[in-house]
């Protein structure tokens, strides 16, 4: 992911530290951890040949990466179908990879609703999109939207009327980027009273050069974290660290759901990441995490 890059040379002078929890949150999340919380780990695609060798066997095809990552992680936000819509057969043949396994695919949706033109009249198209990804079945998790650096807060009327289209019955995370989305108070409350009322989530985006994208807003008791490292820079560890911290707390507090995607601005280095993030995530927090399987030892 390049959202949010910054050169090496700045990473050090950055305040990575999270914002303090809103008081937001209190009306979200009950005050008492759930018996059995649902926390799901991963990557934003599957098909990288940097890992052929690394967690993938060596020689590994590319039709076979799907049937490896599942080995190592438990979910998969799904960046593919933001750029194709695919048919419930072609999306059936992923599913079946993930077997018996808690294992979730959480789509992206296709960028022709959402970054092209106006959301106006994207009923067809977004049913088109839908009708795909119901094939996965038992193994669909969150479905994520997304939209353009550019929609601004000018647009929000628009915005909001389409995402009370969408089925109830299917859960769905926003991701907004335009930094007036968060500068201005009267369209931050604006934005997260609207997803709290539609029962959406509210995607967090932590990356070096979009500080405002970290909200740390729950608009439901479950939450979608996009983390992008920087090729195992120190400030990974401390960042995550934070984060663990945080989860905790919310864990602690009465999150039911959990998302973690680990992207990087070289996503060779998400599986070592991810074997640090999970050591530490178990021990805190006591859950039982996969976590990637090197065929040579992780560097660190």
């Amino acid at each position: 992911m390049e959202f949010g890059r910054v050169p090496e040379s700045a990473l050090n002078q950055i305040g990575f530290s999270l914002p303090a929890e809103p008081q937001f949150n209190k009306d979200v999340l009950k005050g008492k951890r759930v018996a059995h919380p649902k926390v799901y780990l991963g990557c934003a695609k599957w098909g990288r040949t940097e890992w052929i060798g690394k967690i993938y066997p060596p020689k590994t095809k590319e039709k076979d990466f799907l049937e490896h990552y599942v080995k190592h992680y438990n979910s998969i936000e799904l960046n593919a179908t933001h750029y194709k819509i695919y048919d419930a057969e072609g999306i059936a043949k992923w599913a079946a990879k993930a077997g018996n396994r808690d294992f979730k695919f959480c789509p992206k949706m296709y960028q022709g609703v959402t970054h092209r033109g106006r959301l106006d009249d994207k009923d067809f198209i977004t049913t088109a999109f839908l009708e795909g990804i119901l094939a996965f079945g038992r193994h669909l998790g969150p479905v994520f939207v997304q939209v353009s650096d550019t929609f601004s807060p000018a647009r929000k009327e628009e915005l909001f009327k389409y995402l009370r289209s969408l089925p109830q019955d299917l859960q769905f995370f926003l991701e907004v980027r335009h930094p007036d989305w968060f500068a201005k108070q009267p369209e931050r409350t604006a934005l997260f009273d609207t997803l709290k009322e539609l029962n959406i989530g509210a995607v967090i985006t932590d990356t070096s050069g979009r500080r405002d994208c970290a909200h740390m807003h729950l608009t439901v008791p479950k939450t979608f974290i996009r983390y992008v490292g920087n090729s195992l820079h120190p400030t990974d560890y401390t960042r995550v660290d934070e984060w663990i911290e945080r989860m905790k707390y919310w864990l602690d507090k009465g999150l039911k759901e959990l998302y973690f995607f680990m992207h990087m601005h070289d996503e060779a280095f998400s599986p070592e990441l991810t074997v640090y993030m999970v050591d530490k995530l178990n021990k805190e927090c006591g859950l039982d995490l996969k976590k990637p399987v090197f065929t040579l030892p992780p560097l660190f």
